[in-house]
């Protein structure tokens, strides 16, 4: 990774990493959506988006010639972009289960 990037490599990279960020906020929506309305099709599209933005990330790495250490970052932003969603869901739904309980208890009071 020492040596200059030519033009066509900055217009990939500039391509792929807003292609992250936009199919990163696709995958959450879809996967957030899919939850609430407990769709198959919205959960196909997050997986969709998610495998679109893998894409993304192989043309990342390949635009910036990307090894070792940094091959390491962009597996972990990877997993990261799987798991938080779905952490944060459950978070979510801890959040609002124990405000309805509480809500629930002073109303029967």
């Amino acid at each position: 990774m020492g040596e200059a990037l030519g033009l066509q490599e900055i217009f990939f990279s500039t391509m792929a990493g807003a292609t992250i960020v936009l199919m990163g906020a696709l995958y959450s929506l879809f996967f957030a959506l899919g939850r609430l309305r407990t769709s198959r099709s919205l959960d196909i599209a997050a997986l969709l988006a998610y495998a679109l933005l893998a894409v993304a990330v192989y043309v990342l790495i390949n635009a910036l010639a990307l090894k070792g250490f940094w091959i390491v970052v962009t597996a972990v932003m990877l997993i990261g972009y799987f798991f938080l969603p779905r952490a944060i869901w459950q978070l979510c739904e801890g959040t609002h289960a124990a405000d309805s309980a509480t809500s629930d208890s002073r109303a029967s009071q």
